[in-house]
């Protein structure tokens, strides 16, 4: 499925990015206070390139020993590149990843045959370890580990301090050993420097490494844990995609790359972690200490108030020799997330369509905080089918827990255009019988508007063509200019303007 070749480390797409004329350096010395979000804002804003900060500056005044790169996903093409493939091909790419994860029989040889590709991908999930591994040219362990000589940056006025951003956090469950990379998570949750060997890991009861973190902290024992800052595209992309919990994201990233992925083993933990990265941070997640983390700023667009989170001691750093280190910023939309988001929409559609069949199409709007409304087309044919698919979706997913707002629409309607929404909602919506109200149900924690911390409500809205027994009325016939009409148009117009 690949248009471009795999990329096996984080310098290898930057490679790419600087021969396409996507990426600039900047020698002038930038804080990693608050004015390398605003360089980078403004860029992403644009629709720039990929920013390399070659003079990064500490919040000590000292210049960093590490380049800062951002906006590595800072349009929809880099985010299509980093999967491997040009913009046009996500939806190619979505299907064939929903095959993957529910192929049906091969109906004879040729069948089989022409499923090749689909065996090959699963074929490169399975990891290969090596014993030596650029990630770990340099060890640092003891009194040698010392978080503030990262770039790590501050990025917004109220912050409460540096906020490491871009990290693949990996762990593993209760139980299961270090060579079981099949029920390792990786995902990307935001950490905050606490001490030169102290983090504070923020993930939200429902996500992977939560649910490990509780297994181990059930037996009072500490939760081995390796933060993986700068690693490949596809490892990056694998670790914020919504994966079900049985899939491996570090093995589905071998997939993405169409080749083995790499791992080698932490020097003070039991995990594997990607040879290619740039850096590694290894420690213990404790399984009772807790330390207020935040505030800071985030994709709401709003600070978050500072909540309890568990605390990590981090037992070693390692690196290259010349090591990348790679940050971004979340914000109200646009940020990289947002972005990110947009197209991991057009991905996820096959396999939404695979669950829920009648869905047309499906979009989750970036201004929304790319998740908490959903706006859905879908080919009707009975009554009440619309809001059966809002209670499909709300249940597909732990990430649909959190869309607190379904709008339904027919198959004629654009999703992604508000002005054809904004139509089907005035003609084709009454709000006594068609908006579907839930209380008490999940929330994201960092939702304001909800009256409890954790629970709200949600709202579904019925903007499709009533049918049967949904109403008593007669039902309007939408005005269309008919196909001769429209071609006898488009031939005089080109006539005219030529």
């Amino acid at each position: 499925m690949r248009d471009l070749p795999p990329f096996i480390s984080l310098r290898a797409f930057l490679d790419w990015c600087a021969k396409t004329d996507q990426l600039q350096s900047i020698p002038d010395p930038v804080s990693v206070q608050h004015q390398m979000t605003a360089v980078h804002q403004a860029v992403l804003e644009k629709g720039g390139p990929v920013l390399r900060f070659d003079h990064p500056v500490l919040a000590s005044g000292r210049k960093a020993a590490a380049p800062v790169v951002v906006n590595l996903f800072g349009t929809p093409a880099r985010v299509a590149a980093g999967l491997g493939i040009n913009l046009d091909r996500v939806g190619d790419l979505g299907a064939f990843l929903a095959a993957l994860r529910m192929p049906s029989a091969p109906d004879g040889l040729r069948d089989a045959l022409s499923r090749w590709p689909m065996l090959k991908a699963a074929l490169a999930t399975r990891p290969k370890v090596i014993r030596a591994a650029p990630v770990q040219d340099v060890v640092l362990e003891g009194a040698d580990v010392n978080l503030s000589a990262l770039p790590i940056q501050t990025h917004w006025p109220g912050d409460a301090g540096p906020l490491i951003t871009w990290p693949v956090v990996v762990t593993r469950p209760y139980g299961s050993v270090a060579g079981d990379i099949n029920r390792y998570n990786a995902g990307v949750y935001r950490a905050q420097v606490l001490a030169r060997d102290t983090l504070i890991m923020r993930w939200l009861p429902h996500r992977g490494g939560a649910v490990h973190h509780q297994s181990w902290a059930r037996q009072d024992e500490a939760t081995p844990v390796a933060i993986v800052l700068g690693a490949d595209p596809a490892t990056l992309l694998s670790s914020a995609l919504p994966l079900p919990e049985t899939v491996s994201e570090l093995t589905f990233a071998g997939a993405l790359n169409g080749m083995r992925p790499r791992l080698v083993a932490c020097k003070t933990v039991p995990l594997m972690v990607p040879a290619e990265a740039e850096i590694v941070l290894e420690g213990w997640v404790s399984p009772t200490d807790l330390a207020p983390e935040g505030p800071f700023g985030d994709h709401t667009g709003y600070y978050n108030p500072a909540e309890p989170f568990p605390v990590v001691q981090i037992t070693a750093i390692t690196h290259r020799r010349d090591p990348i280190y790679l940050s971004t910023y979340t914000g109200r939309p646009p940020d990289e997330p947002a972005i990110i988001g947009e197209v991991f929409n057009r991905l996820a559609l096959p396999t939404i369509r695979a669950q829920i069949p009648e869905i047309h199409d499906l979009w989750l709007p970036p201004a929304a905080c790319s998740y908490r409304m959903a706006v859905v087309s879908i080919n009707k044919r009975y009554p009440g089918q619309a809001r059966r698919v809002m209670m499909a979706l709300w249940g597909m997913l732990p990430q649909f827990s959190y869309t607190k707002m379904i709008v339904v629409v027919d198959a004629d309607i654009n999703p992604a255009h508000w002005d054809d929404i904004a139509w089907a909602l005035a003609t084709r919506m009454d709000p006594a019988r068609d908006v579907m109200l839930l209380e008490n149900t999940p929330m994201d924690y960092l939702d304001f508007a909800s009256p409890r911390p954790g629970l709200a409500g949600k709202m579904g809205i019925d903007a499709t063509t009533k049918i049967d027994s949904e109403t008593s009325r007669q039902w309007g016939t939408v005005m269309q200019t008919a196909p001769q009409d429209a071609k006898f148009a488009a031939d005089l117009l080109s006539r005219l303007m030529s």
